[in-house]
């Protein structure tokens, strides 16, 4: 009976990992560039279930055998395997402002921050006061010779992130832009920020067909859906319940095991 508490209880951990992360991307279902949180769990190895004392031991020409028939598996409950992101492309939301970039394909902005290079696929930028081209943040965003100075936003990005005035086409920079090997293992930081891992890998610059598209005046949706959010926050409640139920039930028994059984021996 105890170790039904244990399997109730580890299904109930598993299921609060579950809805934390169903929470998080229902929060941040109108975050630009946002990628949904997706939590994989697994089962502990099954104990082989056999009856005691029911045959004995059989001798064999091989030796002995243990004749106590398989009653089954049991399950010894779950846990929490790993807690992904899911980089899938979000779709591209109109803004028309000149400043806005957003990335059709795989890749990630590149973003000075006090400490160090962070990557973002949240392309909502502006023009800072010293007329560097910053996130919402006020971040300066790295072309590939390193800050990006616009006087206004009288300019340009073609499909390849080549950043040119408006007016005479003149070439300011090129967006720099990074992909890793691994891109399902990056760390999130917060504000849209990711960090590499031992698993992703380092980062590296993107070119060729490595490179994605660079959209100006959109910027990339999250790529939450509500409804199957609830639908799994509705499940992943349910099995929460269920959990719960199971070790009150243990509980019951264990209590009608000490106050009935244990007094009449």
């Amino acid at each position: 009976m105890i170790r039904g508490w244990y399997t109730g209880a580890s299904g109930m951990n598993a299921q609060q990992n579950r809805l934390d992360a169903i929470a998080n991307n229902l929060a941040n279902v109108d975050t630009a560039g946002y990628k949904r949180d997706v939590t994989v769990s697994k089962n502990f190895s099954e104990l082989l279930v056999r009856r005691m004392n029911m045959d004995g031991v059989y001798k064999t020409d091989f030796g002995s055998s243990d004749a106590a028939p398989v009653i089954g598996k049991l399950g010894l409950g779950v846990e929490t395997n790993e807690n992904y992101t899911d980089f899938t492309q979000g779709s591209l939301k109109i803004t028309s402002t000149k400043t806005d970039v957003a990335l059709y394909g795989p890749g990630f902005f590149v973003v000075d921050t006090p400490a160090g290079e962070r990557y973002t696929r949240n392309g909502d930028f502006f023009i800072g006061k010293e007329g560097i081209l910053e996130t919402k943040d006020g971040y300066p965003v790295l072309g590939e010779n390193g800050y990006i100075y616009v006087d206004d936003d009288k300019f340009t990005v073609n499909e390849d992130g080549v950043i040119r005035t408006e007016n005479d086409g003149t070439e300011i920079d090129r967006l720099k832009v990074v992909r890793f090997d691994n891109e399902r293992y990056l760390k999130k930081m917060g504000n849209s920020f990711y960090i590499p891992t031992d698993v992703s890998g380092p980062a590296h610059i993107a070119e060729g067909d490595e490179r994605p598209r660079f959209m100006q005046g959109y910027t990339e949706t999250s790529n939450v859906n509500v409804v199957n959010e609830m639908v799994q926050m509705i499940e992943v409640n349910r099995a929460y319940e269920a959990n719960q139920k199971t070790i009150t039930s243990q509980d019951s028994m264990m209590g009608t095991l000490w106050q009935k059984v244990a007094v009449l021996r």
